[in-house]
Order: structure tokens, then C-alpha cells, then sequence
């Protein structure tokens, strides 16, 4: 086996990545990457080889993933045509660099043209430009993320809220933990029998968000009800209380670490059914259960969303 690389290990999901990847894989065999050089001296303290990788410059990105054989992208956590360049940045680096295999995070329903969020085409734009060269790939296509909605849950229950508002509708997820996705990129790291695969990474049950909530009201004795709004509602209240639009805002002063665009496209593409998908990849690929929504609102403190990591470089 030849090196194996993890991008962005300062961030979120990449942080779990490589802490669930050092008990697959030998330390010697692994490369962690991040665009600033600080975040990494914790990893080369512990022998793995770190390298600084700029999404901006295919070229200095081929030397990085030179002579490796699998490379995991994080999709970045902006949106838009800055992601979709970044990312064609990368599938060029891969390319020269004679990458074997390339693992990435996108969305379900990323191949569903009709679906209305604003994530999905810089996803289906990814997947379709890996799918367009020689690389051989996994795409894990990820629900919904449970910390983000546990987040907003405990927010309106600090504030003395009584009840969230959402664009939803009666639409079903089935959502999964972060710490499950993250889970799940290690295990197809680790794996060698996958080719060209395209998995769905779900949770064990579908729920609108009534029963999301009914769910945390019950574990935690709260009252939190559910009020549907239209998109438009949505992105007024938004506004109002200072959550910037899109990745380029300022997200100091928000209350919600998240974009008011991907939130309400999200709830659009939750209440048209885009994904209400019940096939789940995550069993067959990590050999285990996903974590349940009940579960998380029980263990709370170990689910929270955590602050945003927007950086390039």
C-alpha cells in the first residue's frame, strides 16, 4: 500500500477522519494535509508526514499527492463557483499526480438535477469531473448531518424559545451523524475492494422534523414545537436575526453557523422528497449501526456542530 492522504484535517470532519484513521491504517502509510502549517504540528509530533495544500494551484497540489494512491476530498465548506474551481483544482492535482483512487464527500441525491439546493450542483459538478477522468473514485453521498439540527435545538431551548421555524414541510431525512460520515471516508480509506462505487451514507430511520423534535422533547423534557414557513418566511427571519446568506458573510455575530441559502435549500430539497432516500450504504461499508437520533440528544455535548472552518489557505 502506497500513501494514503487526508485533506483538511483542521476542519470538522477532517479532524474525526484522521483521528478514526490512525486505527486502520499504520501512521507510516499516512499523509494529513491542511492549508496552514501550524494545525499540523500536532500530527507530525505524533510521526505522521504533513504536508500544507493550496486548492488554489493544481500544480503545487501534484507534487503533495505525488506517488500516493488514495486521497480523500473533504468537500470545502464554501459554496458556489469558488468550491466547484477548488475542487476542479484538485481532480487536476490527482490527475498529474497518477492518483489511483479519490474518495469524496458529497450529498444525496447529487446526481438529481431537479434537486433544488444550492450544495447540489457544486456536488453533482464534482462527482461529474472525477466521473470524467481515469480516477478511480468513491463518492459518499451523506444525509442530512444530525449535530447541525441538535445545535439549533438547544440554541432556541437557551434563548427561551418555544419553537423553531423551517421550510420543510412534512418532508423525511434520514439523518446521520457527522461522527458516523466522518467514520465511514476512514473506512473507505482503508478499504481496497471498492471501485468506482457510489454510496449512501443514511441513517437508520427517516423522520420529518415534527418527529425530530418529538424525539428531543422527550429526552430532554422541552416543549419545542414546529413551525413550517415558506422559503421566503425563512430567509426574512434569517435575516433578521444577522445569519449571513451565503460562505462569504460574517458569521461572528450569527446565532447559527450555517449559510441562510443552504439552510432554506436544504428544506426545500427535504420537503420535495430529494432526500427521503432510504438505501443506506453505511452497514455494508463499516460493518456497524449508524448512531441513533435519540442516541445523540442523549449524549448532546458530543453532537454540537462546533464553529465553522472557512478558510482556503
Amino acid at each position: 500500500m502506497q500513501k494514503i492522504v487526508v485533506n483538511g484535517v483542521d476542519g470538522n470532519f477532517g479532524k474525526l477522519v484522521a483521528e478514526y484513521i490512525q486505527e486502520m491504517i499504520p501512521k507510516s502509510k499516512l499523509i494529513f494535509t491542511a492549508p496552514k502549517a501550524a494545525v499540523l504540528k500536532q500530527y507530525a509530533a505524533l510521526g505522521i508526514e504533513t504536508k500544507v495544500a493550496d486548492f488554489n494551484s493544481p500544480s503545487e497540489l501534484a507534487k503533495v499527492y505525488a506517488h500516493v494512491d488514495k486521497v480523500l476530498l473533504i468537500s470545502m465548506p464554501f459554496v458556489g463557483a469558488k468550491r466547484r474551481q477548488a475542487h476542479k483544482n484538485f481532480v487536476e492535482a490527482c490527475v498529474k499526480a497518477g492518483v489511483r483512487q479519490v474518495i469524496y464527500t458529497s450529498v444525496l441525491s447529487a446526481g438529481n438535477p431537479f434537486n433544488p439546493s444550492i450544495e447540489n450542483a457544486d456536488h453533482g459538478y464534482t462527482e461529474a469531473i472525477i466521473q470524467n477522468t481515469d480516477l478511480d473514485y468513491i463518492f459518499l453521498r451523506n444525509s442530512l448531518f444530525a449535530e447541525a439540527f441538535i445545535s439549533d435545538y438547544f440554541r432556541a431551548v437557551n434563548n427561551h424559545e418555544n419553537s423553531i421555524e423551517k421550510n420543510m414541510g412534512d418532508g423525511r431525512v434520514w439523518f446521520i451523524s457527522r461522527q458516523d460520515a466522518a467514520y465511514s471516508a476512514a473506512c473507505a480509506l482503508s478499504d481496497d475492494q471498492l471501485h468506482k462505487e457510489i454510496l449512501n451514507i443514511n441513517g437508520l430511520e427517516p423522520f420529518t422534523y415534527d418527529d425530530f423534535l418529538k424525539v428531543g422533547n422527550e429526552v430532554t423534557g422541552n416543549q419545542i414545537s414546529y413551525v413550517k414557513k415558506t422559503d421566503q418566511e425563512l430567509y426574512d427571519y434569517f435575516d433578521s436575526i444577522g445569519v449571513p446568506r451565503n460562505t462569504d458573510g460574517d458569521f461572528s455575530k450569527s446565532p447559527i453557523q450555517a449559510t441562510s441559502e443552504g439552510m432554506v435549500t436544504f428544506g426545500t430539497s427535504v420537503r420535495e422528497g430529494y432526500l427521503d432516500v432510504s438505501v443506506s450504504d453505511f452497514y455494508k461499508l463499516t460493518g456497524k449501526e449508524p448512531t441513533t437520533v435519540k442516541y445523540m440528544f442523549e449524549h448532546k455535548d458530543e453532537f454540537m456542530l462546533g464553529e465553522r472552518h472557512t478558510t482556503e489557505k
